[in-house]
């Protein structure tokens, strides 16, 4: 569909010939020429956001002043107060947040219909690509037979998911379906469908160049920032209206430039970089912030690395973590089997238009800091928050410094294990697991980590046996390699096969262990570990039987699995014996980057990318299989228990109202720092005795056949039940307890679910306190809906990380911070408060308004509350009950 350019924007359009050709493009030079502003100095990643508003300047949406904004931003020291429409080129989704976002497109196309509008209306106005690379666990491994007995199982679990997808593929414009078994969505976008430049027609059918840029419903879309395409995660309310043709509004950012000197020495891993500069950047303090890259660090660092760095953007904090285009830009282009003309476009227009980062870029910056690279060593992440590194030197007195102060058990308990002739303690290692984006993406510790299966197995070692080990690439390019290269024998011989194409260990899908092993941990009460490739380790996520998770890169996964436990130093210690009793230390056993780099030269091909991408929509017989209904609107299965209508849009009035005050309202939870939205909305598995195990086993759902939250989230019924239900979540309103409980309204204690209907029977509006960084994580946007349905008004925090308070705005649902010093500490809250929340129907964005705290004893106390609706359009967005009713309205006005 054609992109439509601003009316107002001719006098910035310029034409550059690239390859004999001429194509239009949108200038920043002549931007300055016409006299408004200077922009020589703005960095790359803000220089993305300035084309935009120069692309799409029609004097309403996008104004002059907005594109003088940038200018002052440069005189300003990084720093302007502007609300922009940035309207990126695409969206991209996977299938965990992409099916509720196709439900509620869905759910809109028959409210639309019901307020007397045309379904036809409801289409993406921008190209959407969904890539089904969340939906596979790991049920086997270990063996040959791993991969095709998990993808079978698979299809046997979401069957009713993937008839939906393949409905939307066909009822919606401008969207596509990567079916399962291809790859994680963020490797498959970079390698594949990111193009750096993008061209495309304008409505006056002129062919435009313009920077590739998209949103996505995952929040390590970031990612993509590794290939100078700027990208990051919102949540699928958000995604959704982009794709309806809503522009992102958006305060032009403050940019953190990180200076990247000197090269990675022997030893090290680009894992090892991107572990020390979350630890910086989430000391540093980048919520809502760009970071760009730069330095004489990045001539030696290649993009697979650099794409590492972006991907764990949300770990550090910020909205994205950017690499401006260069020679390795392009060199990675090309080896990735781009078009020569694209390659060549893209250098042309970089260079033509101030986008190049060459030995003169020197941009102006916010703030800046500085990493020397070769004072980087190895590391690991853990046992909780991706940004608790630890050295590897010092791994081993940390966790047992975890032990003592942190989970407060003894070291020393032997469990043995029922039919085996081992005994657990805490500290094992039960699972380790090469899985994510972050990691996969990156051959050299690919490479890496099969060359250390190899020296492994040729000693005779192999993966401790209670280990349950898995290999699980982004893409089958990685396959593609470690088979060329005759690695992936080699890691078959100490148990990591290959469990499928996904994310697999990472979001949560680590499949069960072993029933013996599980009863052992739970007799003992032992603190089993995980140790992944991956970029999450919160509490509650990888497995419910794993209180320790470490993030460490590829090849230190694989000597954690021949170690089988985390009571060790892999620095001196050995890590294994021979079977003729023989040490064997990790330097015995781990590759130069030499032997790694001739592997790389050797076998990862430009050749291999085209043709492991060739038939990427195709899909295998499997998919080609799957039959589903036709029709512009989705003929509901009323038994489904994985896809129902949401009831967001049923009997909407046609006009909206206006923001109500909060009359006595009373607290659902109290949570502390920190609370991921991991914890809010848990994306794994859940056990029959929970809400959502109850609603499934009254519609005779056997256990087996539960799957996980993840999967269900086109079921609202299963998502509402599971909102604060993450297993590690610590309602302060109640003594210890951990899970999704809290105080019902006599008092005792229930389920949150529970709670949340008995409050909602009296007419109770309800709250959630919280402390610092609320709705830390992923773009999860059922943590905003699941609270918004559980009948929650207001969120009241010490601060939000930036995805999930637009989120919770997207629903309707107010976010405010405490503000003088308050806290819920300092105001002493135990659960069995009110709260009065005036002056909202005519609050400005970031006013401060007053709220009334009245205690269990009829005690009051007056506090001040800032209002986090940061922007005009966002009191419109709750004003309507959310963005989804802001756009339906106006597309059926529009009708």
């Amino acid at each position: 569909m054609p992109i439509t350019v601003g009316q107002d924007s001719a006098k910035t359009r310029k034409t550059l010939t690239v390859g004999g050709k001429s194509i239009a493009y949108y200038s920043i030079a002549a931007a300055e020429a016409a006299g408004l502003g200077d922009f020589s100095r703005l960095p790359a990643a803000l220089k993305v956001v300035l084309e935009n508003m120069l692309r799409f300047e029609d004097g309403k949406t996008v104004s002059l002043d907005d594109i003088r904004a940038f200018s002052e931003w440069a005189a300003n020291g990084g720093r302007a107060n502007r609300e922009l429409a940035y309207r990126p080129a695409r969206v991209l989704m996977q299938d965990f947040t992409g099916v509720p976002a196709v439900v509620d497109l869905a759910a809109m196309r028959d409210g639309i219909k019901a307020l007397g509008g045309d379904a036809q209306k409801i289409n993406p106005l921008n190209p959407v690509d969904l890539v089904i690379d969340h939906s596979v666990m790991i049920d086997e491994f270990g063996n040959p037979r791993a991969f095709q007995m998990n993808v079978d199982r698979e299809y046997e679990r979401n069957m009713e998911r993937y008839q939906f997808l393949k409905w939307g593929q066909g009822a919606f414009n401008n969207f596509r379906v990567v079916p399962p078994g291809t790859g994680i969505c963020h490797q498959v976008n970079l390698e594949y469908l990111a193009q750096t430049v993008w061209t495309d027609e304008d409505q006056n059918g002129e062919t435009v160049a313009y920077p590739d840029t998209l949103v996505g419903t995952d929040s390590h879309t970031t990612m993509i920032n590794g290939v100078a395409v700027l990208g990051w995660g919102v949540g699928g309310i958000e995604a959704e209206a982009a794709m309806l043709g809503q522009p992102i509004s958006m305060l032009i950012p403050e940019v953190v430039g990180f200076e990247l000197t000197g090269a990675m020495v022997e030893g090290t891993t680009g894992t090892d970089l991107v572990l020390k500069v979350v630890q910086m950047l989430r000391e540093k303090g980048v919520v809502g912030k760009f970071v760009e890259f730069y330095g004489a660090g990045l001539d030696t660092l290649p993009l697979a690395d650099r794409a590492t760095i972006a991907n764990m953007a949300p770990e550090y904090g910020a909205t994205c973590g950017f690499f401006p285009i260069d020679d390795e830009t392009l060199r990675y282009l090309r080896n990735t089997g781009r078009d020569e003309d694209r390659v060549a476009l893209v250098e042309a227009y970089a260079k033509e238009n101030g986008f190049w980062r060459g030995a003169d870029y020197a941009p102006v910056y916010s703030d800046t800091l500085h990493l020397d690279m070769g004072e980087i060593v190895p590391a690991i992440s853990g046992p909780k928050r991706p940004q608790d590194y630890v050295a590897l030197t010092e791994a081993k007195t940390a966790f047992a410094r975890e032990m003592a102060e942190t989970f407060k058990r003894p070291m020393d308990k032997q469990v043995p294990v029922n039919g085996e002739d081992y005994t657990l303690s805490s500290g094992d290692v039960v699972i380790a697991s090469i899985t994510s984006c972050t990691n996969t993406s990156n051959p050299y510790v690919m490479i890496g980590a099969g060359l250390v299966a190899r020296k492994a197995a040729a000693l005779g070692l192999n993966r401790k046996p209670w280990v349950k080990t898995s290999l699980a690439p982004g893409s089958q390019v990685v396959s593609h390699y470690l088979e060329a290269a005759g690695l992936q024998e080699d890691l078959d011989k100490i148990g990591f096969n290959l469990v499928g194409y996904g994310c697999t260990t990472c979001i949560g899908n680590s499949g069960p262990l072993q029933k013996e092993i599980s009863a052992a941990i739970a007799e003992g009460d032992l603190v089993a570990t995980s140790v992944l490739s991956g970029n999450r380790n919160f509490e509650g996520r990888i497995s419910p039987d794993v209180r320790a998770n470490y993030l460490a890169s590829p090849p230190l996964v694989v000597a954690y699995a021949l170690a089988g436990t985390l009571d060790i130093n892999l620095a001196t210690d050995p890590i294994a014996q021979t079977p003729d009793g023989r040490d064997v230390y990790l330097k015995d056993i781990w590759p130069s980057q030499k032997e790694i780099a001739d592997l790389v030269e050797a076998t990862v091909t430009r050749e291999a990318f085209r043709s492991k991408y060739a038939d990427v929509f195709k899909g295998d017989d499997k998919w080609q299989a799957v039959e589903t209904s036709e029709g512009e609107t989705y003929d509901w299965p009323a038994q489904s228990t994985y896809v129902q209508n949401p009831p967001y849009f049923k009997d909407m009035a046609r006009d909206p109202g206006t923001i109500a005050d909060i009359e006595g309202a009373r607290m659902l939870a109290l949570l502390g720092d920190m609370v991921t939205t991991d914890h809010i909305s848990p994306a794994g598995s859940f056990k029959d005795s929970t809400p959502a195990g109850q609603y499934l086993i009254e519609r005779q759902v056997p256990v087996r056949e539960f799957n996980s939250y993840g999967s269900r989230r086109g079921n609202h019924e299963v998502m509402m039940r599971g909102t604060f239900a993450n297993i590690r979540i610590k309602n302060e309103m109640l003594d210890g307890t951990e899970g999704g409980y809290t105080l019902g309204p006599d008092g005792k204690e229930t389920s949150i679910f529970d709670a949340a209907a008995a409050w909602a029977e009296t007419g109770t509006p309800l709250v959630v306190v919280a402390g610092e960084q609320y709705g830390a994580g992923s773009s999860r946007d059922w943590a905003a809906k699941g609270t918004a349905l559980l009948g929650v008004r207001a969120v009241i925090a010490e601060s939000y990380e930036r995805i999930h308070r637009s989120n919770l705005v997207g629903m309707g649902v107010v976010p405010f911070e405490f503000t003088g010093g308050d806290t819920r500490k300092t105001l002493a809250l135990k659960g069995d408060e009110s709260f009065t929340i005036t002056g909202l129907a005519d609050v400005k964005p970031l006013q401060e308004v007053a709220c009334t705290v009245t205690y269990g004893d009829g005690t009051e106390k007056a506090i001040t509350l800032k209002c986090r609706i940061d922007t005009a359009i966002e009191k419109e967005y709750v004003e309507h009950g959310g963005v989804l009713h802001y756009v339906l309205r106006n597309l059926a006005k529009s009708a």
